[in-house]
């Protein structure tokens, strides 16, 4: 049985890089693209049917974010929010997007849709950063 943890501690380790230096991960954010997050029209008319028929407060925004988890490493995030003075804003068909600089990296270019079909119904992310994503369309790897 010690060989078998021996085993699974070196597969662990081989995961996780421990000579990045942080100077070196700090490098990498600033070379963000500048690329917009953006709604396509369908998308954008459910974020405003959403909060009209709910009657939210007028305040909020669409909040987009990743989490570690799911199939494939990273989830999507999706909700109403409020602003902080951290948020980088876009704007897509009247619709402000919210995303904390810490998410920009995995969500740089993304698209968000709302098809409304009978193959798919929700919200759907297009993003140019995923090398991997999983059947349900909720996760994602980079």
């Amino acid at each position: 049985m010690a060989q078998h943890d021996d085993n699974l501690d070196d597969i662990i380790a081989s995961l996780i890089d421990v000579d990045e230096e942080p100077s070196t991960r700090q490098e990498e954010k600033k070379e963000l693209t500048g690329e917009s997050i953006t709604l396509t029209e369908r998308a954008s008319k459910q974020v405003k049917t959403i909060i009209k028929k709910e009657g939210l407060d007028e305040n909020l925004y669409l909040r987009i974010a990743v989490e570690g988890g799911g199939c494939s490493g990273l989830s999507y995030k999706l909700g109403l929010d409020y602003r902080t003075e951290e948020d980088q804003i876009f704007e897509s068909y009247g619709v402000e997007i919210i995303v904390d600089p810490k998410h920009l990296m995995y969500l740089e270019g993304i698209e968000i849709d709302y098809p409304d079909g009978l193959d798919a119904r929700g919200f759907t992310f297009d993003n140019p950063n995923s090398v991997e994503d999983c059947g349900c369309g909720t996760s994602f790897s980079i």
